[in-house]
């Protein structure tokens, strides 16, 4: 059962660049709900305090103590943890309305963000929808719809099917006119949920299926459409602001071409591909369309961009994007309140001659996802341990989580979104390598590793990006950081100075030396370390606060305050500063350091144990083949095979769901099914048998 209404008193530090300001004597709404959850409400919150609004978070069971909760000033529950019971549960949520006398609704973005129902419900009862009104957002909402009034506002669209498609059969149909390939997607959709790739029939009939259940699991419409695949495009979209007076402005451009299953990873503002007359013309398409559909609030036109500059409407967004930070960042505008201010009636402050560009500014999107899994499937687990690096200046964390928060299968596995502001693309790049280097996960595994090798790889840098960035870049998927010779031995330097420094203290009681009945040499340690596939000789000397350390017949000196205690580990090495993490340590001497963003682990031991550890018998590895395991936490959606049933290498077996997200998992080799040991419906964690062949 869920606790009735309950006052809640909470604030969260984050840091913002608004020159926004914030007239106390403005009046807009007494009390503004949120029908969301995580960071996108903690965001809307935080804006709501600056404007004297007070504010009701709703929450399922499951998050009763969630961040978002504490910062609002009620919170009630709508339903137990299934967002369909819960945050899309739009009778729970009008209820909560009545009770708490709420005036206005801010939906964030996914749940009832863009949906047209909800809309009108508010409207009926007089509840002011900080969005669009429901004209725009069905027009907008429905991508067959949009695509059509595009069009007839003059705006550059894809070549594609303008209707619905019925099945699987007529998919096919449809892309063969079309051309391969082609993307099938959503029409009601959003966030890379319900979108296929298909190159050929096959691809096609499977792409119908899967969308058609993703759309149905996470919009409720499983409606589809196809178009032709652009390949190797960018994804650019522009943001717009418009009122109910006629005033319409174009935000500037965000670069979103960094993306994994159509989902967005890195986000930039300004790109660096626009050139001003380009960048003017999809602004100026964005706002004809925009005033087509006469619409009012904050949202975002998003087009696919060649290598020629030629660009094609995709979709409109009739929300607050989830990116829309690095846009505050270069314009200081707070889109929040300027989406409040409109909801009220009040006209725009601004004249498109007013919109700068000012700076840089990149957004990491931080997932609690295993990069080397597809480039992240979802990881859950709680907490243990959360340190968001604000200690590096110019650096904005939108979080709606800390420390001893789970990361549950019910909802985005998203830890938070990393902005870092600069004068230019160079200063906010490398406040984003140090602001990864700095930020503290604990208890969940993240994708830091990825976000930290896309900032620094040379063609991202040099701004030669697409939406195939990622297989391009890594066609056998993410390995990790590859260290240069000079890195593995500031690496292996640093660990067995970690290593030297724990033996020193464990050889002390209360602060004075123990006495060993061996004469030891506690200055002086020869080492063996091993990394990977390979066995390093190490000599560390200590002289002071200072290690001296020879690796591969090279000496770096390497000096830190060496407190064991702290997450991070800032350490010098021959003048070059390095900020890393020591994940874990134990007696056996195994270490796992966070260096540059990817884990190594290593193990040191003497020179003595090193020549015993031979004889010790090796653990051997269980032949895979012939099993299957969910490789990631969530919810069977469905089985193909029984016991007894022939399968061939790369047939499917099952479909796993995560976060609204449904994987097909398929035999790793021909064979004959031994047991199935899960069903339809069932939930599953990372690692759980699923099938076995004989």
């Amino acid at each position: 059962m869920c606790a009735a209404p309950h006052s809640r008193c909470y604030l969260i530090s984050s840091r913002t660049f608004y020159t926004a300001e914030y007239d106390p004597n403005e009046k807009t709404f007494e009390k503004l709900l949120i029908a969301n959850r995580g960071e996108i409400a903690c965001r809307v919150i935080k804006t709501c305090k600056k404007m004297g609004i007070k504010t009701v978070a709703v929450h399922s069971d499951v998050d009763s103590s969630a961040v978002h909760v504490k910062m609002a000033d009620e919170a009630v529950c709508v339903g137990p943890a299934p967002t369909s019971k819960s945050y899309l549960n739009m009778d729970a949520i009008m209820e909560a309305i009545k009770e708490t006398r709420a005036q206005a609704v801010h939906p964030g973005y996914g749940f009832l963000s863009e949906n047209k129902e909800f809309a009108r419900r508010l409207a009926s009862e007089g509840v002011t929808f900080i969005g669009p009104d429901t004209h725009a957002i069905q027009a907008m909402g429905d991508k067959i719809e949009s695509k059509l009034l595009a069009k007839n506002a003059k705006v550059n669209t894809i070549p594609g099917f303008d209707g619905v498609v019925k099945d699987a059969d007529e998919a096919v149909r449809i892309a063969r006119e079309i051309g391969y390939p082609v993307m099938i997607k959503a029409s009601a959709g959003g966030g890379g949920k319900g979108m296929r790739i298909a190159w050929d029939d096959e691809e096609t009939r499977e792409g119908f299926r899967f969308s058609s259940q993703e759309a149905a699991s996470s919009f409720g419409d499983d409606r589809l459409l196809i178009e032709k695949f652009i390949d190797n495009p960018r994804h650019i979209e522009i943001q717009v602001l418009a009122d109910n007076h006629g005033n319409a402005l174009w935000l500037n451009e965000r670069e979103c071409s960094i993306q994994r299953r159509n989902q967005k990873v890195v986000e930039e503002a300004p790109s660096t591909f626009l050139d001003p007359e380009t960048r003017r013309a999809m602004g100026e398409q964005a706002v004809a369309l925009a005033k087509a559909v006469k619409y009012s609030s904050a949202g975002t036109v998003e087009f696919l961009v060649d290598a020629k500059k030629n660009f094609y409407f995709l979709e409109m967004n009739t929300r607050l994007q989830v990116e829309h930070p690095i846009t505050e960042c270069i314009t200081g505008l707070d889109l929040v309140q300027e989406m409040i201010r409109v909801a009220k009636g009040y006209p725009l402050r601004h004249k498109q001659a007013d919109i700068p560009i000012n700076g840089w500014a990149v957004e990491c999107r931080v997932y609690a996802e295993d990069p080397y899994k597809s480039f992240g499937l979802p990881s859950i687990g709680r907490l243990s341990q959360y340190q968001e690096p604000l200690c590096v200046s110019n650096v904005r964390v939108d979080s709606g989580i800390q420390e001893g928060s789970d990361i549950s299968i019910y909802y985005d596995p998203m830890i938070s979104k990393l902005i870092t502001y600069g004068s230019d693309r160079t200063e906010a790049l490398q406040r984003m390598e140090e602001a990864l280097d700095n930020y503290v996960i604990r208890g969940v595994t993240h994708n830091i590793a990825l976000l930290r090798e896309v900032i620094i790889h040379p063609r991202f840098v040099q701004g030669d990006i697409s939406t195939k960035f990622l297989p391009d870049v890594y066609p056998d998927g993410f390995k990790g950081h590859k260290l240069t010779d000079l890195e593995k031995r500031e690496l292996l330097a640093t660990a067995t100075c970690l290593y030297v420094t724990e033996q020193l203290r464990s050889q002390q009681f209360l602060g004075t030396p123990r006495i060993s009945l061996a004469k030891l040499d506690l200055n002086n340690w020869d080492l063996s370390v091993q990394l990977g596939d390979g066995t390093y000789s190490v000599t560390v000397s200590k002289y002071g606060s200072i290690f001296s350390v020879e690796v591969d017949g090279m000496k770096l000196n390497v000096t830190s305050e060496w407190n064991l205690a702290s997450p991070l580990l800032p350490v010098t090495i021959d003048g070059t500063q390095r900020t890393m993490q020591c994940l874990s340590r134990d007696a056996a001497g195994n270490i796992s350091i966070q260096f540059l963003g990817t884990v190594y682990k290593l193990r040191i031991l003497t020179k003595l144990a090193a020549e015993l550890s031979k004889y010790m018998p090796e653990k051997t590895e269980e032949d895979t083949t012939s099993i299957l395991r969910s490789p990631m936490p969530g919810t069977v959606v469905a089985v193909s095979v029984k016991p007894g049933d022939l399968v061939s290498k790369g047939q499917e077996i099952c479909v796993i769901e995560a976060m609204k997200m449904q994987n097909s998992l398929s035999a790793a080799k021909s064979g004959k099914v031994k047991t199935v040991c899960c069903k339809a419906g069932e939930t599953v964690g990372e690692g759980d048998l699923l099938v076995e062949l004989e």
